[in-house]
């Protein structure tokens, strides 16, 4: 039985204590998305919630596209992730595995753009999807979204960690080099890909800035603009607004529990193995 030392119990204090506070800000949403609210909230927070619908029902009836945002953020989200781990996994693979001319080179190329802030880039990006026809569409936020320098980095990192006599033996065996990355590297880099596929998702589900630039039609936002949008110029319903970002949230939180597992594993086994 292990011994309850000072050092511990202020330890788990320290814990509990912290994750209280980062905690609270999603109580404090979701209670006041289940109390009702109109046009003024309450002057004190509301910490205990009424467990009623009417903010939901208001919203669900007033806001005939929050549908069709909820829907559109899914796609993009999801469709995002998919490109992101197939091939920021890909060129991690070939950067940690491969050897070819001036290898270092180009990855530290790549490497050196996380530097340009994202919204440099906004003006030749929104010019492109206009010259493709893609502005107003939802391609024009999954199409940028394909790969990512910080996803490359992230499974290059961890591939360089994988033993590379497995993939000699499949090699060994007959297999291609697309199936050595199929069959070998992609099962092997499950942790990493879990959390490269939860820093994705909630990156694109919470992504405002390119969304509300490149979406002009209401039925054409996502989450993010919608809600934004639902912010009226003389006069707001807080209770709409709260139970928007509840459900909005939602989607996030059931994404990282069904990832945890990998999640964890990866940081993990990144602390011992570095």
């Amino acid at each position: 039985m292990h011994k309850l030392t000072l050092g511990k119990v202020l330890a788990w204090f320290f814990l509990v204590f912290t994750a209280v506070i980062a905690l609270f800000p999603m109580y404090w949403l979701f209670a006041n998305a289940f109390t009702p609210i109109t046009a003024i909230p309450p002057l004190t927070p509301i910490l205990v919630p009424a467990f009623k619908l009417d903010n939901f029902e208001r919203l669900l009836v007033n806001n005939k596209h929050y549908l069709n945002w909820m829907v559109n953020s899914l796609i993009v989200g999801l469709a995002v992730t998919a490109w992101h781990i197939f091939f920021d996994t890909l060129a991690g693979y070939a950067f940690a595995k491969k050897r070819f001319p001036l290898r270092n080179v180009f990855f530290w190329m790549i490497l050196s753009t996380m530097m340009i802030p994202i919204h440099v880039t906004f003006i030749p990006l929104y010019i492109v999807n206009r010259a493709l026809g893609l502005i107003d569409s939802l391609w024009a936020l999954i199409l940028p979204g394909t790969a990512n320098v910080f996803g490359i980095f992230l499974m290059r990192q961890y591939i360089q960690t994988l033993p590379s006599e497995l993939e000699d033996a499949a090699r060994i065996d007959g297999c291609s080099e697309f199936g050595v990355f199929w069959n070998v590297i992609l099962p092997l880099a499950r942790p990493a890909i879990a959390a490269l596929a939860i820093f994705t998702f909630v990156r694109s589900w919470n992504d405002f800035l390119w969304p509300v630039i490149a979406l002009n039609k209401p039925q054409n936002y996502t989450l993010t603009v919608g809600v934004a949008n639902m912010q009226g110029e003389f006069l707001t319903d807080w209770g709409i607004i709260f139970s928007g970002a509840a459900l909005a949230a939602l989607p996030m939180i059931l994404f990282f529990l069904a990832f945890q597992k990998y999640f964890l594993e990866g940081v993990r086994m990144g602390a011992l193995k570095g």
